[in-house]
């Protein structure tokens, strides 16, 4: 991974034949298809390959679409998909002597494109390719504004538009809906959204929009937060059906309930805040974005130069590389990362590894054990040797013993002073350069000192590079001032002895 770029947690991804068939089964992209198989070997249609009314409502009624009101407008969605990707060749008729732009009727022939032999003929990775570009054309079509709200803004000045006074900016517009995008993709690496924990839409338009330093939303914060959130529902409103998100909308009835000036603020502080019990979240909107939108994100991610790993990158790299890497996962992928890397070995080779890979006095020397020792909890007896071979290594004698302790070993000889301190230092060293001060760590602190200071009589002792470190921050941590105190004293004495 380049230090100089952004870099994402690794996320798990379907195969590309899984992910295939989601593309091929997402609604706008199937009734694509199946409007490109309509159009056969050529049709006449209208200008820039449109169909006309006729042909829509027979679109319509083809896609099963007849009896719904937005029928025609799904239809007319679907067949300009179609012409975008390819799946739709137009062919403009050539304009005839005497005939104007303006001519009724047919301006030209539609027929079924090169592309859709891409269905059946392609491999995965293809249909992929080709959904993407279709993906592309309906991610601009979200992020243009609503036509007849622009043309509200519009104003004549002596008899002429006046364009500057649009409240729109392209730019921002799709910068904007990128942000979110990125935002999703984040929450669902980290294991905090899913399509079985979607993310309530206020919470999303927030993540964008409210400073993280800002305690309560003011009210003008508020009122950005509910526009936010209502663009974000027609926007999503466009882009579910192509399979990139799955979208619960915000509740119709909520939306009637938007006053005057086009605000909710009063609801959304409530959702963003503190939800109360009893509130229905649901109602705000809910949001995921699928395998197949996890997939997309990630390919414009990567189109955008950002570090976006995938969860069995590590599998076929060295011990060293999964030690380093594991720190910065989130527990679901570290834990997967670590399965597919001792998958690909044998149990006693891959102990050896791990254990080759833990040594070092460097800084991130304590983080690489800590994973080192997680890795190893899932060996199971085969690797024993490997640990037995350490017992009196100064830096992972004291992890050895653990792991023979817990799976069972009864011959394992206590270890001395130097190498407790050592493990406890270096325990708690990895935990600091991984979360920081976190409240599992204070109770660990406790848990180890207790009420009295007789810890640091000798902690300080400690050959360990982050001794001193470690002993200020239990100083820090420790509820008991007294013991704290003697915490900050013992990390002074390390410092002199260094």
């Amino acid at each position: 991974m380049s230090g100089d770029r952004p870099t994402m947690p690794p996320v798990r991804l379907p195969s590309d034949a899984e992910l295939a068939r989601d593309a091929l089964s997402a609604p706008l992209f199937a009734r694509a298809v199946k409007l490109a198989r309509w159009a056969g070997e050529g049709m006449p249609v209208g200008v820039d390959g449109g169909l006309l009314a006729g042909q829509l409502a027979t679109a319509a009624g083809l896609l099963e679409l007849a009896d719904d009101e937005d029928g025609p407008a799904y239809a007319a969605e679907a067949w300009q998909l179609a012409l975008d990707t390819g799946l739709v060749e137009f062919t403009e008729h050539e304009e005839e002597e005497g005939e104007g732009a303006e001519a009724e009727g047919p301006a030209g022939t539609a027929a079924a494109g090169e592309e859709l032999a891409v269905l059946t003929s392609g491999s995965p990775q293809d249909v992929l390719e080709l959904w993407l570009a279709g993906l592309e054309t309906v991610l601009a079509d979200a992020a243009a504004p609503d036509l007849s709200e622009l043309a509200d803004q519009l104003t004549s000045v002596e008899g002429e538009l006046d364009i500057d006074a649009l409240d729109w900016n392209p730019e921002e517009e799709a910068d904007f809906l990128d942000g979110v995008l990125g935002n999703l993709y984040l929450l669902t690496a980290v294991g905090e959204g899913s399509t079985e924990r979607p993310v309530p839409l206020p919470a999303l338009a927030a993540s964008m929009i409210v400073p993280d330093d800002m305690d309560e939303p003011t009210d003008d914060v508020l009122e950005e937060v509910s526009d936010a959130m209502m663009r974000l529902d027609d926007q999503f409103r466009v882009l579910a059906p192509t399979g990139l998100l799955a979208y619960q909308p915000v509740d119709e009835a909520l939306i009637e309930e938007v006053d005057g000036e086009g605000h909710i603020r009063e609801s959304v502080d409530g959702v963003i805040s503190d939800v109360p019990e009893e509130e229905d979240v649901t109602r705000y909107g809910m949001v995921a974005l699928t395998p197949l939108g996890l997939f997309a994100v990630r390919a414009r991610m990567l189109d955008a130069g950002i570090d976006v790993p995938l969860v069995g990158d590590l599998a076929d790299k060295g011990a060293d590389a999964l030690l380093d890497a594991l720190p910065g996962h989130p527990a679901p992928a570290a834990h997967a990362e670590t399965e597919l890397w001792l998958g690909r070995r044998a149990p006693l080779d891959a102990a050896r590894e791990l254990l080759a890979a833990a040594r070092g006095d460097d800084e991130d020397a304590p983080g690489r054990r800590l994973v080192c020792q997680q890795a190893l909890s899932l060996l199971g007896s085969e690797a024993e040797p490997a640990l037995r071979e350490v017992l009196d290594d100064p830096q992972l004698g004291g992890l050895a013993r653990v792991w023979l302790a817990e799976h069972g070993a009864t011959d394992v000889p206590e270890p001395g002073e130097a190498m407790v301190f050592w493990l406890t230092i270096d325990t708690i060293a990895a935990q600091l350069a991984g979360e920081g001060d976190s409240e599992e760590l204070r109770e660990l602190v406790e848990g180890l000192v207790g009420g009295h200071s007789g810890f640091f009589d000798s902690a300080w002792r400690c050959d360990h590079p982050a001794t001193a470190d470690v002993l200020e921050a239990m100083g820090r941590l420790h509820p008991d001032k007294k013991v704290a105190k003697q915490a900050r004293k013992a990390a002074f004495k390390a410092r002199s002895r260094a």
